[in-house]
């Protein structure tokens, strides 16, 4: 498990990527790079890392899913994602 610290992070600066989105395409279409420089590093969407959504892991993680693959493996091994089940041939 991740620690708190770093999946409050990551909602930090998924929450400041938001924010300035707007903002940061219109100076970039501008050609504004000095304002642009001005702004929080963290509002850029280069810094974003995928986190598993329950326990912060942040490798193997699944984007249809939004989890990582050992969460996977046991929410679908108990039935609770719909349409996926364990294949035995």
């Amino acid at each position: 498990m991740a620690k708190e610290s770093m999946k409050a992070r990551e909602v930090k600066r998924a929450k400041l990527v938001e924010k300035y989105a707007a903002k940061r395409e219109k100076l970039k279409e501008e050609g504004n790079y000095e304002a642009l420089h001005k702004l929080p590093k963290n509002s850029s969407s280069v810094r974003l890392h995928n986190r598993c959504s329950q326990s912060g892991r942040p490798k193997g993680y699944m984007r249809q899913f939004g989890i990582s693959r050992i969460a996977f493996r046991e929410m679908a091994s108990n039935g609770l994602i719909p349409g996926v089940k364990k294949a035995s041939w």
